[in-house]
């Protein structure tokens, strides 16, 4: 078994139990927002006066509600472009992370992917990790974040920087006390790297910003995503291509030379967006499309909430977001070929909005304050000695 469950609490016993808590939250590196970093304004709404870590911190990148705290950053602050190229530094991430002091802090909740897992609590402090993955291209995805064919000596520096890094990072799972996943994919990756057990709460969506307009959707299919290799963006241009179909794609990253030379005249690149422009496009989708392997995402669930239907690939943590058949169509096939035929199956249906909607529902922030409070109460109330599964 890698997972347990939980029971909501309600905010009267919240407010009661964590008055006068000193809590420290800790996340890897704020440089842009994303999943992680969504889930992390969530996690500060909980604890709006906790002190803020992370590693390096792009200002301005971030929403208000992180800003303002404003983040503690870590000396890899001052090294040359790490703002920006901090995965360079991945070397001194073990010893960066160690050297904070949490001395006076009575929780302490990472949001980790990478490294921030792995800090030291002191004393009779406890320490949640909310687990997005473990660090993926250490230990699983090393081709599909660098690339395949990758030979030469620095090539050869970094795999062995990686390798290096996966052994800290296995010795040192035990720190945290409780592991919550994202999915119950994640969950899995928690048990099979780490052989720890984890509460699966999923991320929460925005169901009060993230709403349906009752507008007729426009014929064009919708990619928001990060422009990396891992995202398989390059599957989605090629079976829109075969089927004739227009594709609009939102989002910035390193790929897109590459993806500009795949594409042809159907084919838009939008760059990014404000969170309004991102709800807008989803509300004029005829569907949005997934066609990498996500540890959760929340793409799809802001896409649901809007009532629009998600194509996806069948794998991962779209087999938890999406409901093929009902709320879109997952398929099997990880190939172009594959994805244009779950393209093809996703027109020969339809898919109420309203169903999609009270799907989306089911993800809402108050559901996630919940089921967060309860794993974090079950953790402080529990005697020292056992607060470790």
């Amino acid at each position: 078994m890698t997972s347990e469950q939980v029971t909501p609490v309600d905010e009267v016993t919240w407010q009661r139990e964590t008055r006068g808590l000193r809590v420290a939250i800790v996340h890897d590196w704020l440089t842009g927002t994303r999943g992680g970093e969504r889930l992390l304004e969530a996690v500060v709404r909980l604890f709006p006066q906790a002190t803020l870590f992370t590693l390096v911190h792009r200002r301005g990148s971030m929403a208000a509600a992180i800003e303002q705290l404003p983040p503690r950053t870590s000396p890899l602050q001052w090294l040359p472009r790490a703002s920006r190229w901090y995965r360079q530094y991945l070397p001194l991430f073990p010893w960066t992370v160690e050297q904070w002091d949490f001395d006076g802090f009575d929780l302490v909740i990472s949001s980790s992917h990478c490294a921030v897992k792995s800090v030291v609590a002191p004393g009779r402090a406890r320490h949640l990790c909310y687990c997005h993955t473990p660090v993926r291209y250490a230990w699983d995805q090393f081709a599909a974040y660098f690339g395949r064919g990758r030979t030469g000596p620095a090539s050869l520096l970094f795999r062995l920087a990686l390798a290096a890094f996966a052994r800290w990072d296995r010795a040192t799972s035990g720190r945290p006390d409780r592991y919550v996943a994202n999915s119950q994919y994640v969950a899995g990756r928690i048990y099979r790297y780490y052989n720890r057990r984890a509460v699966v709460v999923h991320p929460p969506v925005d169901t009060g910003f993230f709403l349906p307009d009752g507008r007729t959707p426009e014929a064009f299919y919708l990619v928001v995503s990060a422009l990396v290799p891992y995202k398989r963006l390059d599957v989605a241009i090629e079976a829109c291509r075969r089927l004739g179909r227009s594709l609009k794609i939102v989002g910035e990253g390193p790929e897109l030379p590459r993806l500009q030379a795949l594409a042809g005249g159907q084919v838009e690149f939008v760059g990014r967006l404000s969170d309004q422009g991102v709800r807008d496009l989803y509300r004029r989708a005829r569907a949005v499309l997934l066609p990498g392997e996500e540890d959760f995402g929340l793409v799809p669930l802001e896409a649901q909430a809007c009532g629009r239907p998600v194509v996806a690939l069948g794998r991962g943590g779209a087999r938890e977001s999406v409901v093929s058949g009902v709320t879109g169509i997952l398929t099997e096939d990880a190939s172009v070929d594959g994805f244009a035929a779950g393209l093809a199956r996703f027109e020969q249906q339809q898919f109420a909005a309203d169903r999609i909607r009270r799907h989306a529902e089911r993800f809402s922030l108050g559901r996630f304050f919940q089921e967060l409070r309860a794993v974090l109460l079950d953790l402080i109330h529990s005697p020292i000695d056992k607060v470790r599964w």
